[in-house]
């Protein structure tokens, strides 16, 4: 019943990471605009995301442009796309195999195959977390080296926006749904190895007869 505990609330963090995944490669807050200097009030805010801009005006309109060009885009914002959809896909398939292999369903009999199948969802979603956690540390890291370069004209710094923090929740609940997954993976113990050694200690303890008798009884 332990184990079945643990394998249903590593599926439920999973199901959340999974559905935080997409709503966070969605979002358009990747990015945001820094406040520089003594200009708090600004006329216009600008949100930067995976898949397009929006500019928040004072008045609270929003105007949001997806990307005309995919091949015009900058590397790091291709790969942040590629590895977040890879991501979301592989937690999508770890879902699937984590729900044939729950010891609550009945896909699968066998136990040790259950336990294998959920020892392979556990993995996989770990691997999303993983994946998911690549492009939202690359973004980081690459928005604080901008702000600090005094090379880079002040309207063009950036500030971490919004969605990398829901980023960085996503991968943490992913690894940690994954985890408890593979911790209750563990197969019941059954009295096989106990039944096993019965049988196997009269032969193991058997009195062994003299090579003259058994000649004799020949």
């Amino acid at each position: 019943m332990a184990t079945t505990g643990l394998q249903l609330l590593g599926l439920s963090l999973c199901v959340i990471g999974w559905v935080g995944a997409i709503a966070t490669c969605a979002l358009p807050m990747w990015r945001v605009t820094a406040f520089i200097g003594n200009n708090i009030v600004v006329a216009q805010t600008i949100w930067e995301g995976l898949w397009m801009n929006c500019i928040v005006q004072s008045t609270g309109q929003i105007q949001c442009k997806v990307y005309d060009s995919m091949l015009a885009l900058p590397r790091d914002l291709q790969a942040a796309r590629a590895l977040t959809i890879i991501s979301a896909l592989i937690a999508m398939l770890a879902l699937m195999i984590g729900i044939v292999g729950a010891k609550c369903t009945k896909c699968i009999e066998d136990s040790p195959l259950k336990s294998r199948v959920s020892l392979i969802s556990g993995s996989l979603f770990c691997a999303a977390g993983f994946l998911y956690l690549i492009p939202v540390c690359w973004t980081a890291n690459s928005i604080i080296k901008d702000f600090y370069n005094p090379l880079v004209p002040a309207p063009r710094k950036r500030e971490l926006g919004p969605a990398l923090y829901f980023g960085w929740g996503t991968a943490a609940l992913l690894f940690l749904g994954g985890a408890l997954l593979v911790s209750g993976a563990r197969p019941a113990s059954g009295p096989n190895f106990d039944s096993a050694s019965r049988h196997s200690s009269p032969t193991r303890n058997a009195p062994t007869l003299p090579a003259e008798r058994v000649k004799g009884y020949v």
